[in-house]
């Protein structure tokens, strides 16, 4: 495939850093396939009018394309896009989740809020958020959505006296919620930890996954608690995610 098929890739860009948002747009580009292994992208000169910016600005996001391994510079081709997985720093987090299709593909998801609750912590919610029971603590569940299928369940816990404000309605909550604590909050996410286990799906979740089948169906959990960069919680969360069809991939380079 040749950078002379139909690339356009939205409408002009208007707001800074620009940079960022030529690296996010073509990235996601090449995350959800349409331009696959072996594309070759068009030029510099193209895509910042495409984009209505200048080619210094394309030539910054194609420097961090090419260090995150999504793009290489070949003489006499152009820039081609490798096939390789994005790096998974932690900035990715703001905008990324790490769950890919069964041939590797990483996938973007749809975010549904379910709920929102207040409540007080558990035993449980305390130990790990270094809160006393009984304080109180938001609760968030969600489904992430792929193609409209439900594949995987959010259910989210943060301590309320971190936050200047939380939603009451789940219409309100954000979609994107490290970027929310950072931006809203002012608090950066410094290190995550998990812990990935097996399970077969309650009767909560077969509902929420709108699974109909009674056979069991397993899920993977992927257990985090995520830390500030004092490496205190910011909140703790659960992930159970369908196997069939997707799979979990953490890559360190």
């Amino acid at each position: 495939m040749s950078g002379t098929s139909k690339t356009e890739i939205g409408a002009t860009l208007t707001a800074a850093p620009l940079h960022e948002q030529v690296t996010n747009r073509i990235s996601s580009r090449i995350a959800d396939g349409r331009w696959p292994e072996g594309f070759v992208l068009p030029s510099e000169g193209d895509l910042a009018k495409q984009l209505g910016v200048s080619e210094g600005t394309i030539r910054r996001a194609m420097q961090a394309l090419t260090q995150e391994g999504l793009v290489m510079r070949r003489r006499r081709t152009g820039t081609v896009v490798t096939g390789r997985a994005p790096r998974h720093s932690l900035d990715k987090w703001y905008s990324y989740y790490r769950l890919h299709a069964r041939d590797g593909r990483l996938v973007n998801t749809e975010t549904r809020n379910i709920e929102v609750l207040r409540g007080k912590a558990s035993e449980v919610e305390a130990a790990r958020l270094k809160l006393t029971p009984g304080e109180p603590v938001g609760h968030i569940t969600r489904l992430r959505l792929f193609e409209g299928r439900p594949v995987m369940i959010d259910r989210i816990v943060l301590p309320l006296a971190r936050l200047g404000h939380f939603p009451d309605r789940v219409e309100d909550l954000p979609q994107l919620l490290f970027k929310w604590l950072l931006e809203e909050h002012g608090l950066r996410l410094g290190a995550l930890r998990e812990q990935v286990t097996a399970r077969i799906a309650t009767e909560a979740d077969r509902s929420l996954l709108g699974i109909e089948d009674s056979a069991p169906v397993a899920l993977l959990d992927i257990d985090e608690t995520a830390y500030d960069a004092l490496n205190e919680p910011l909140m703790m969360m659960r992930h159970a995610a369908l196997t069939d069809q997707h799979c979990y991939v953490n890559e360190v380079r």
